[in-house]
């Protein structure tokens, strides 16, 4: 489709573009955006929560039910479904990644549906994935990538995987800084801290594989977060990344699998839209200033000064966080159903859904293009024509 000079690196068996398309959801990146992302040769990333909303017919399925187990089976027959439906609209090329947070509850189910549905990777954040190796030992086959933000939590992840003989096929390195939805710092105040920095991270983790005595080129490093243009990915580089990862300027793709309006809000949000808060998994987050937004941080401490543990506040039956402020009464974490926001922002509502989104500027400002100009971009440095 286009010519670029960087080589290539290599995931497991795969040959692949240096970019990493990141995992967003409820649905923002299903098996249309992953599937066109790895069509080009990159590696496209599927989001494994609540991929039901994408399926009428299991939608309708669900009715009004508030039975768990149906819910988690009909919302595992939807993740089969895309995985399947992306690597076909692939068509063998690049690779096809499911991104599984460690906060939520249904994980080790996601991971083992993944890989009997033939998802090439599997990305897991949000957590510690300490027991990744374990959930995925039937499946050698699949490449494994932590989510982390800073070499301690490196550190700790390869020395308990490496007593488990194996070590993460690549790393990706996310700065709280910059990135959107959840936010590798455990609490609002450490999202600047210098020690997340990229130059520091990679070259710290470079000593710390040293140390450990494994080749620097064993393990590939992806930072993601804030990457917007083509010199930012060849300063990574030239780090010693492998590749970088990018998100939301993945999410306004013509491609991507969320509403027109959710791209609108996305590509149209000032800076000073975009805010950090805390989320009901108990890690920061950033997202645009919508209207619902506005007014849950307005009455935010009100609230959290009346919670109190009630599942009823759930989505019927759902559970979908291991941990949730809402659901378990913890004051010092967000008060709201965090699925019920994201499948209004999937559908497009502005005025009660909650948009995830990176904090730096978007490469076509406002335009909404297909995945290919903007890989290409990435690759090459040349803008396509904007109207």
């Amino acid at each position: 489709m286009f010519r670029s000079d960087l080589p290539r690196w290599t995931l497991k068996t795969r040959r692949l573009l240096r970019i990493v398309q990141g995992g967003m959801g409820v649905g923002v990146s299903a098996h249309r955006l992953a599937g066109s992302v790895a069509r080009v040769g990159a590696m496209g990333t599927i989001s494994s929560v609540d991929l039901r909303h994408h399926h009428p017919d299991l939608i309708e399925q669900a009715g009004d039910t508030c039975d768990k187990d149906e819910i988690d089976r009909l919302n595992l027959i939807a993740l089969d479904r895309e995985v399947r439906q992306a690597l076909a609209l692939s068509a063998g090329e690049g690779a096809v990644a499911v991104n599984v947070m460690k906060a939520v509850e249904q994980q080790a189910a996601y991971v083992r549906q993944s890989c009997e549905s033939g998802a090439h990777a599997i990305v897991m954040g949000a957590g510690l994935p300490l027991d990744l190796p374990d959930m995925t030992r039937n499946f050698p086959e699949v490449a494994l990538i932590p989510i982390l933000s800073d070499v301690r939590g490196v550190n700790i992840v390869i020395k308990k995987w490496m007593r488990k003989n194996k070590l993460p096929d690549a790393i990706v390195i996310e700065h709280p800084r910059y990135a959107g939805g959840h936010l590798g710092a455990t609490r609002a105040e450490e999202i600047r801290d210098p020690r997340f920095d990229f130059e520091p991270v990679l070259e710290g983790i470079h000593a710390l594989l040293r140390q450990l005595g494994i080749e620097r080129e064993r393990i590939p490093l992806i930072p993601g977060g804030g990457i917007n243009t083509h010199e930012k990915l060849c300063a990574l580089l030239a780090l010693g990344a492998a590749a970088v990862q990018v998100g939301t300027p993945f999410a306004v793709t013509v491609e991507g699998d969320a509403h027109p309006n959710f791209k609108k809000v996305l590509a149209e949000a000032r800076p000073e839209d975009i805010v950090e808060f805390m989320s009901v998994a108990g890690l920061p987050a950033r997202a645009v200033l919508t209207p619902w937004l506005r007014n849950y941080l307005r009455r935010e401490k009100a609230l959290q000064s009346h919670a109190k543990a009630d599942p009823r506040r759930c989505v019927p039956g759902f559970n979908c966080l291991s941990v949730c402020g809402l659901r378990d009464g913890i004051a010092s974490i967000g008060q709201f159903c965090i699925d019920t926001r994201l499948v209004f922002a999937l559908q497009g509502d502005v005025k009660k859904g909650l948009f995830f989104r990176g904090s730096e500027s978007l490469p076509f400002g406002r335009a909404i293009r297909p995945v290919v100009e903007l890989i290409e971009y990435f690759l090459t440095g040349r803008m396509p024509a904007l109207a």
